[in-house]
């Protein structure tokens, strides 16, 4: 992997739902790009407390798994919306338990396939989680905060290339989406 675009507290991202995921790779054809990996399929175990603190801190704690890459991460994100910090973990099935030994349990677990692009100091991720839809993110990690409205800005302008605009984000992180898609699914 390469880690170079996954350094930082802070990741700056733009999300949105895909109405083609046909059309947006036909944009991602015309500009240059590296791949890192394509159609992994991603687990990822969100874990809380009983009394669920986490979420009412907007906090969240997840494990990843991926496959075929083998990729294992350990994920914190929040509570500001750009603060996001990973780390590389060798055992998953260690580290959940670690977790509900601490007294975390899981609260959801959400399924994606994922491929992830490189667009010069930008990752680009392009995601289809089964009977939701198709999503892209435009992201950048950062340990300096300050860059955070440059960054946000300069994704904007790239994801436009893609015929995207701000007014088509989606606000929404994954385990929102997919609580809500449950719930009323």
């Amino acid at each position: 992997m390469n880690n170079e675009h996954f350094n930082g507290k802070y990741e700056v991202e733009l999300k949105f739902r895909l109405k083609s995921k046909a059309r947006f790779m036909e944009y991602l054809q015309r500009i240059t790009y590296e791949i890192m990996l394509e159609e992994n399929t991603e687990s990822d175990w969100y874990f809380d407390t009983e009394n669920n603190a986490l979420s009412a801190q907007n906090k969240s704690l997840c494990i990843r798994t991926m496959e075929p890459s083998g990729i294992k991460l350990w994920i914190v994100k929040g509570p500001e919306h750009d603060r996001c910090e990973a780390t590389n973990i060798t055992d998953a099935a260690k580290a959940e338990s670690m977790l509900e030994t601490l007294g975390y349990h899981k609260v959801l677990q959400v399924k994606k396939i994922r491929s992830i692009y490189f667009i010069d100091k930008y990752h680009l991720t392009v995601d289809t989680l089964v009977g939701i839809g198709h999503f892209a993110e435009f992201a950048i990690m950062t340990d300096d905060k300050s860059k955070l409205s440059l960054y946000r800005k300069e994704l904007e302008e790239l994801s436009a290339k893609f015929g995207l605009s701000t007014s088509d984000v989606e606000d929404c992180s994954y385990k929102k989406i997919c609580e809500r898609h449950y719930i009323n699914g």
